[in-house]
């Protein structure tokens, strides 16, 4: 399920196959599939506090085989739909075309996944593997965001490998810590350094900055 003029086209203008739209207003051509129906009912079968003008029912599709090449981004169960949606959508941005979840992360076409991603789902391929036999068979680098470890601004980063981020509350699970071939940390600036830990998206989105600003300049 999709919500929203944006996310719609963009699923659409990916080769999503379309089930049925609703709408309180012309987004497309008109289709057998396209229904016009008033805010009201809108609100009634929207996953929004406040609903869109738009919400559609698309195919999923079919899952395209995984590949060993370039940077994977992999997330050891990672809940939080707002936070899995913005990690697509950082993937996206920073060219990263696979997406390795373990199987106890949060399901990618949740509503409010979908709707977090902005469209960049329809770009990114998200897996969902036994993520410990996964390791244990790549040959890529396994590189984990742990609390202690390298700099990641004085890291050299290899053209190619797989990046680990863990679990909202408790990080990195003890089985795959175990299979990493290097940690990395986002040093702490603040005076007092009192903060726990970073946002799991946010600290994505500062290391995959990093892979691409030391691997493309």
């Amino acid at each position: 399920m999709a919500e929203g003029p944006k996310v719609i086209l963009e699923l659409l203008k990916a080769g999503f196959k379309l089930h049925m739209l609703f709408s309180s207003e012309v987004i497309t051509e008109p289709s057998d599939n396209h229904y016009h129906i008033s805010e009201a009912d809108l609100k009634k079968i929207s996953f929004l506090s406040t609903a869109n003008t738009a919400l559609a029912i698309f195919a999923i599709p079919a899952e395209v085989p995984l590949k060993e090449s370039g940077w994977i981004l992999v997330l050891d169960a990672v809940r939080d739909p707002g936070n899995l949606g913005t990690l697509i959508r950082l993937c996206d941005w920073f060219g990263i075309q696979q997406l390795v979840c373990s199987k106890d992360t949060t399901d990618c076409y949740n509503p409010k996944v979908v709707q977090a991603t902005m469209g960049s789902i329809s770009r990114v391929a998200v897996h969902y593997v036994a993520l410990t036999s996964y390791l244990q068979n790549t040959t890529l680098p396994v590189i984990g965001a742990c609390m202690e470890g390298t700099n990641a601004y004085q890291k050299t980063w290899s053209k190619e490998g797989i990046l680990v981020l863990g679990n909202e509350a408790n990080g990195i699970s003890d089985p795959i810590m175990k299979l990493l071939q290097e940690r990395v940390t986002i040093p702490q600036f603040g005076v007092k350094q009192e903060t726990e830990s970073l946002n799991v998206a946010t600290a994505g989105a500062i290391l995959l900055s990093e892979v691409r600003r030391s691997t493309e300049m």
